[in-house]
């Protein structure tokens, strides 16, 4: 029988035309039209995720991946709220996602229709809403403006951010006429992105008098600009520190780039502090420098030129070239340096001894966090994938455990949303199709674990390493030191997570650990499996794990560094 060509069969083709191949979302009454589109596209699949929330880090983790945009769909009410957080994690993050949201009929709106969100008559304005949390958002009037507005969401998506498309379920459904092929733009590229020119950093590098420092940040790995930092590192022969949600965009010591200085700001290294100090100029590419990224560099940055590439000025005192086009602009920075135009200047970088943060020791039961980092960096392979949760346990991993090489190493820290590592896990191994690591803790579990189901649905090489201290530990480090440790609302009973997921998911292997020792070859057994596993280890909620705001002035041996960072880092922030 012959199928009318309707905007939903429009919207999928020219998506899977663009080389999207996934759409992620849960289904309902009025998005079901797109799910029919697709299961008619042999070119695109659309995955069901148990959570809103979920499906759009499923998309964030896509994108930020590097494995093309990432689409999220919802149905409407409920459903589509259930985004929101996700969608304003990839906005403070500047992460392209494409959000489909359904909508009830047009010729209800404002009539009372079941979750009406058309602004009329007292309803739920839902472009108002999703316009606070995207850089584009339409409500698609007629069947004729989805053929400009979708690939207008597309290109502002791809310029770092989410952008929103609100679909009434009547011109879902309605026919459109198409002339020729449905044709698209490929979706990973963002169209018409300003080069910036950055001549006046040339100019300043040609004028330096010593060693350079660069803070490189998210758009590097937005814009996969790993070779053109590398490529300039290696001509200024720079040492380089990234912020903490940019981790693999520069190498670590001994895994390709011995100029790595490691993380900056709160769960970072201190010894960036006194590199940059040291510096004739500091360079920041690629990022904003947010409070948690800055913490303890304030007061030097202030102290050294500092200049800036990227595609928003950076929260620091600095001269800043704006570009949408990372990659290009970096290849005309290291040309512009090159033959006549060399800085003549600069020299070799003296040897700056990596420092870690220094927390108390502890002896309560369960795996000491580093110890745990040190079993996962003995045994994790090279080109295997990394997401990390908030919380105790994503502080010690980014501060403890090397990115590994041609990996990813992801975290969300535009919002922070405890759970993200879950869906964007997921989406990152539908994506990249190889082994990914979920490190987080219980807390983040209860509250969006329940994707573990969703990679065993799919058959993903997904391996999710629980830490479960029965609790949420950074709250109860903080109800320790700010309040006097009186009371704690934020422990919770003991569980097994490990036994309780085996007997919940007939096929999945998960496992209990609740000893250093007996982690290695439980490790080792999860990450053989060909699809998902499950490791949970036992830890303490009363281990402070590696955060400034935590430590204090004694945590870090260098003074200098330890008053940088005491002074910069709000304790009740």
């Amino acid at each position: 029988m012959a199928r009318t060509h309707r905007v939903v069969d429009h919207i999928v083709g020219y998506l899977a035309a663009s080389g999207v191949e996934y759409i992620f979302g849960v289904d309902g009454a009025n998005i079901e039209d797109l799910y029919d589109a697709a299961h008619f596209n042999d070119d695109i699949t659309a995955v069901l995720a148990k959570h809103e929330f979920s499906a759009a880090t499923m998309a964030d983790g896509l994108s930020r991946s590097g494995a093309g945009l990432g689409v999220v769909a919802a149905t409407s009410g409920g459903g589509c709220l259930n985004t929101v957080a996700g969608l304003g994690e990839a906005l403070a993050s500047r992460v392209p996602v494409l959000a489909l949201i359904g909508q009830p009929p047009t010729t209800l709106d404002g009539r009372g229709a079941f979750q009406d969100t058309s602004g009329r008559n007292g309803s739920l304005n839902g472009e108002a809403l999703f316009s606070a949390v995207s850089v584009f958002c339409r409500r698609i009037l007629t069947p004729a403006d989805i053929t400009t507005a979708l690939p207008e969401a597309i290109a502002a998506a791809n310029r770092g951010g989410p952008a929103v498309l609100l679909l009434p379920k009547d011109i879902q459904q309605a026919s459109l006429d198409v002339n020729g092929a449905v044709t698209g733009h490929p979706a990973g590229l963002a169209i018409g992105a300003a080069l910036g020119d950055p001549q006046a950093i040339a100019q300043a590098l040609r004028h330096a008098d010593g060693p350079i420092t660069i803070i490189a940040g998210e758009q590097v790995a937005r814009d996969d600009a790993r070779a053109e930092l590398a490529q300039l590192r290696s001509m200024l022969r720079a040492r380089v520190a990234t912020v903490p949600d940019a981790k693999d965009v520069a190498g670590t010591p001994g895994l390709g780039s011995s100029s790595a200085l490691g993380v900056t700001g709160v769960m970072g290294h201190p010894g960036v502090a006194k590199a940059i100090a040291d510096s004739a100029l500091c360079l920041l590419v690629g990022t904003q420098l947010s409070v948690t990224a800055r913490a303890g560099l304030d007061d030097v940055l202030a102290s050294v030129p500092t200049y800036s590439i990227g595609s928003a000025a950076p929260f620091v005192p600095c001269t800043h070239v704006q570009t949408g086009n990372l990659r290009g602009s970096l290849r005309l920075l290291t040309q512009a340096l090159n033959g006549n135009g060399r800085p003549t200047g600069l020299r070799v970088p003296d040897v700056v001894e990596r420092a870690d943060l220094q927390p108390p020791s502890h002896d309560g039961d369960g795996v000491r966090y580093r110890e745990a980092m040190a079993v996962l960096d003995a045994a994790l392979p090279d080109g295997l994938d990394i997401v990390v949760d908030a919380g105790n346990i994503g502080a010690s991993a980014i501060h403890y455990l090397p990115a590994r090489r041609d990996g990813r190493f992801i975290v969300a820290l535009g919002m922070g949303g405890m759970g993200y590592s879950f869906g964007a896990a997921l989406g990152m191994a539908f994506g990249r199709r190889r082994r990914t690591v979920v490190i987080a803790g219980d807390g983040s579990f209860f509250m969006h674990g329940m994707e573990i189901h969703t990679a065993l649905q799919y058959g993903l090489p997904v391996t999710f390493l629980l830490f479960d201290n029965h609790a949420h530990a950074m709250c109860v480090t903080r109800e320790q030191l700010f309040y006097s440790d009186l009371y704690s609302y934020n422990r919770f009973g003991p569980s097994r997570l490990g036994a309780g997921l085996a007997a919940m998911f007939p096929g999945l292997s998960s496992v209990d650990v609740d000893t250093i020792d007996d982690l290695p070859a439980a490790l080792q057994a999860a990450l053989d499996i060909d699809g998902p596993s499950v490791v949970a280890v036992q830890c303490s909620a009363d281990e402070i794990p590696p955060f400034a705001a935590f430590l204090g002035k004694t945590a870090v041996k260098n003074p200098v560094i330890a008053e940088e960072i005491s002074s910069h880092v709000v304790a009740r922030a």
